[in-house]
């Protein structure tokens, strides 16, 4: 395993680009960490990002420990819909943190600008989230390391100072200036990136994080198709053949398909959780029924459809009406309301499931 000076928070964003190629150009070795999880991580990129900027990246899966702090409700709040930023950064860090001796390293390096984000990349900030990460003496920001106090790495003469940045604020002049002197020229779209950012992923997301223990992998699912609900049952319908092949890559042993048998059509996935209501007879039913409404050759034929629903070791078959009876998800509104009561609550354990009305 060869070793490196430093690990990088490697995002694939310009800033984090920046960054390391910063310390890079000191002569150091430094290695990017990528952190994939349901809601943000292209690791399908490592390989062009290696190409194109001369940076070694590693992909690491971090989506259980991510949910996890989410179901806690992160101690320094969500954002305008259910982006934990702050806490998201702190995560990073320790996860980060548990890697050095792994690789090695010494150092962490991350590519805030102070100033950037108005939450988030404020002094008060950033220093809460070095010391809440637990790397105050570890964690290097090498774009506005000018304005910061002197890190360890800087006074042992690890790092030269005078060849940090001095960045500060939201513009990119500064940025897009160190790009082009490093010899960097394909930059990246600016911001985007994590679905917690996005209204209509809080809407697919809300129900998972009460109605059942949060799952990593049960989030990824919700980035797929529609989103529909009865009761406390979920079902999941593709728009299209992509989403088709991905419901089956996700499928797990316990979940059930269900497919047209005789007409093309969107593929539906059911699945079942421990405390949810039972799919008995009935409910598959409504399912199949539901699935037949979302495909329109099925709908055209103004007939009864055969539906087959799909188990781990077999198979049976339902003929139905097309008619949808689940319900979409949470409005944007009925979310929002409900976020901020959740967040306003005393306790800080992972909320349970809520009697009465759903959302």
């Amino acid at each position: 395993m060869p070793h490196y000076h430093a690990l990088a928070l490697f995002s694939g964003g310009l800033d984090s680009i920046l960054a390391t190629r910063l310390i890079m150009a000191q002569g150091l070795r430094v290695l990017g960490i990528h952190f994939v999880s349901p809601f943000f991580g292209k690791p399908q990129a490592v390989e062009s990002w290696q190409r194109d900027y001369g940076v070694e990246v590693q992909a690491f899966a971090i989506g259980q420990a991510f949910v996890d702090m989410l179901a806690r409700r992160p101690p320094h709040g969500i954002g305008k819909a259910l982006n934990p930023c702050v806490d998201c950064k702190i995560l990073m860090l320790r996860q980060a943190r548990e890697l050095l001796p792994r690789f090695g390293a010494q150092f962490l390096v991350s590519g805030e600008v102070l100033g950037q984000r108005p939450m988030s990349q404020r002094e008060d900030t950033l220093n809460t989230i070095r010391n809440a990460a637990g790397v105050r003496d570890l964690l290097l920001r090498p774009l506005c390391a000018q304005h910061l106090p002197p890190t360890p790495m800087e006074t042992s003469g690890l790092v030269d100072r005078q060849r940090l940045g001095a960045m500060h604020g939201r513009g990119r002049k500064a940025q897009l200036a160190l790009a082009q002197s490093l010899g960097i020229t394909r930059i990246p779209a600016q911001g985007g990136g994590c679905r917690l950012t996005e209204r209509e992923s809080a809407r697919r997301y809300w129900p998972l994080l009460h109605l059942f223990p949060p799952r990593a992998e049960d989030f990824s699912l919700a980035n797929i198709g529609r989103q529909l609900w009865h009761g406390r049952r979920w079902l999941v319908i593709a728009r299209n053949n992509h989403d088709n092949a991905r419901l089956e890559a996700l499928r797990q042993p316990e979940d059930l398909l269900l497919r047209l048998t005789h007409l093309p059509g969107p593929l539906g996935l059911i699945r079942p959780h421990p405390g949810a209501e039972p799919w008995d007879a009935d409910a598959l039913r409504q399912a199949a029924a539901t699935l037949a409404h979302f495909a329109p050759k099925a709908r055209a034929r103004g007939t009864a459809v055969s539906i087959t629903v799909e188990t781990a070791f077999h198979q049976t078959t339902v003929d139905v009406l097309p008619a949808c009876r689940f319900d979409a998800p949470p409005s944007w509104e009925d979310v929002r309301t409900a976020k901020a009561a959740w967040m306003a609550e005393a306790t800080t354990a992972t909320a349970s499931p809520p009697e009465g009305p759903l959302w």
